[in-house]
C-alpha cells in the first residue's frame, strides 16, 4: 500500500488544535507558545512530516531555490563552479537545484520547464552546445525571473554574464606556440555557433594573421570536444599530406584524446607536434606529458554568478543595469608544448 503523506491537518488532529496554529508553530510564530511549538515539532517528527515547499513558494512568492543548468557535471570546471556558487548562495539561505543538459537542446528546454514549475527564484545557466533557439531563455525573462549566464551565453539575451576572455585566450596560445617555433598550427575547436567557441576560433584566426602565418581550412576543425572527438580529429590531422606541427584544442577532454593518438603513433610531443588544451582539468597536469592548458578561474565564475543573482534579489528587479563580467585567463605552460625543456 502507498503510505499517505502527512499533512498539517494530521498534526492538528493529533494535538486537537487548528491547522493554522500548527502552521504558525512550524514557522516559529511569536504568537504561539513555546510549549505548543515543541509539541507540534515533536508530532511532526513522529509522523515524518515533510513541508510542501512548492505550496509554500506559491503562497509566499519565494521558494529560496535557485535552478542551475550545466552542460555536464563530470567536468572539473562545472563542478567547481557549482561548488562555489552553492557556497555563496547557502550563506544567504538559498539552495540550488542542479540539472544537466548533456549538450542537448531538448533536455535544456525540459530543465527550464521543470525549474519554472518548481517556482525557483532565479536560474543560473551555461548553455548546451546544441542551443541556437533562445525562446526558452526568453520565457524565463518574460516571467520576471532573474537569469544569469556563465561560460556559455548569448549577447542577444541581454542578461548578466560571467565568463573569460575567450578571444584573448587564443592569442595567448598561438603566441606561445609561435615562440616555440611552431609554424603550422591546427585548431580543434568547438562549434562556432556557440559564442565562446566562435570567439576562440576568431582569436585563433586573428593570431595567425598577426604572425603572418597562413590559415588553412584543413587545419580548422569543429567538434563536440569529447575524448572520442579529440581522437577522431587528431587522426584526421595526422592523415594530411602536410601535418601540423602544433595543435590547439579548445577543451582538455578532446586534448586528452588527441594526446592518446599522438602517443599511440609514437609521435614526439612537443618536438614533432606540440599540443595545448583548454580548461585546466586536473588530469592535464597528471598525464605524461602534462598538457599545457588555460586556467578558466572556475571558482571566481561560480562566486560572481551567485553574487549577480543576489544583487537582483536585493534590488527586487530584473530590469537593473545588466552587467558583463569578463575575467582574464592564465596560460599554464607544461611539457606538451614546451620545447625549451624537451
Amino acid at each position: 500500500m502507498i503510505k499517505k503523506k502527512t499533512t498539517i491537518k494530521d498534526i492538528a488532529n493529533v494535538l486537537n488544535i487548528s491547522p493554522a496554529a500548527v502552521s504558525k508553530a512550524l514557522h516559529n510564530d511569536s504568537r504561539i507558545s513555546e510549549k505548543t511549538k515543541t509539541a507540534v515539532k515533536q508530532v511532526a517528527k513522529n509522523l515524518n512530516y515533510q513541508p510542501n515547499h512548492l505550496a509554500s513558494a506559491l503562497r509566499s512568492g519565494k521558494s529560496k531555490l535557485v535552478g542551475v543548468i550545466v552542460p555536464r557535471t563530470n567536468s572539473n570546471f562545472f563542478s567547481s563552479v557549482l561548488q562555489n556558487l552553492e557556497e555563496v548562495l547557502n550563506k544567504e539561505g538559498y539552495n540550488i537545484i542542479i540539472t544537466q543538459s548533456n549538450e542537448s537542446y531538448k533536455k535544456e528546454c525540459d530543465s527550464i520547464d521543470a525549474l519554472l514549475y518548481t517556482q525557483v527564484d532565479g536560474i543560473i545557466a551555461s548553455m548546451a552546445n546544441e542551443t541556437v533557439d533562445l525562446s526558452y531563455y526568453e520565457k524565463i525573462k518574460a516571467k520576471g525571473i532573474p537569469l544569469i549566464l556563465f561560460d556559455r551565453g548569448e549577447n542577444d539575451l541581454n542578461v548578466d554574464y560571467i565568463g573569460i576572455d575567450d578571444y584573448n585566450s587564443s592569442h595567448l596560445i598561438v603566441n606561445h606556440l609561435v615562440n616555440q617555433g611552431c609554424k603550422r598550427i591546427a585548431h580543434i575547436g568547438g562549434f562556432k555557433r556557440t559564442r565562446i567557441f566562435n570567439n576562440r576560433i576568431r582569436g585563433y584566426i586573428n593570431a595567425l594573421e598577426k604572425h603572418n602565418l597562413p590559415l588553412n581550412d584543413e587545419l580548422l576543425i569543429e567538434c563536440n570536444l569529447t575524448i572520442e572527438a579529440g581522437r577522431e580529429k587528431m587522426l584526421e590531422l595526422l592523415s594530411l599530406e602536410n601535418r601540423p606541427d602544433a595543435v590547439y584544442v579548445a577543451g582538455d577532454y578532446a586534448a586528452l584524446g588527441a594526446l592518446q593518438v599522438l602517443k599511440e603513433q609514437n609521435i614526439n610531443i612537443p618536438n614533432e607536434i606540440a599540443l595545448v588544451g583548454f580548461g585546466n582539468e586536473p588530469f592535464s597536469s597528471m598525464v605524461t606529458p602534462s598538457i599545457t592548458s588555460i586556467e578558466q578561474h572556475s571558482k571566481d565564475i561560480g562566486k560572481k554568478a551567485a553574487l549577480a543573482f543576489l544583487q537582483h534579489i536585493k534590488n527586487n528587479t530584473v530590469k537593473q543595469q545588466l552587467t558583463k563580467t569578463i575575467l582574464d585567463v592564465e596560460l599554464l605552460i607544461r611539457d606538451s608544448s614546451n620545447r625549451n625543456n624537451s
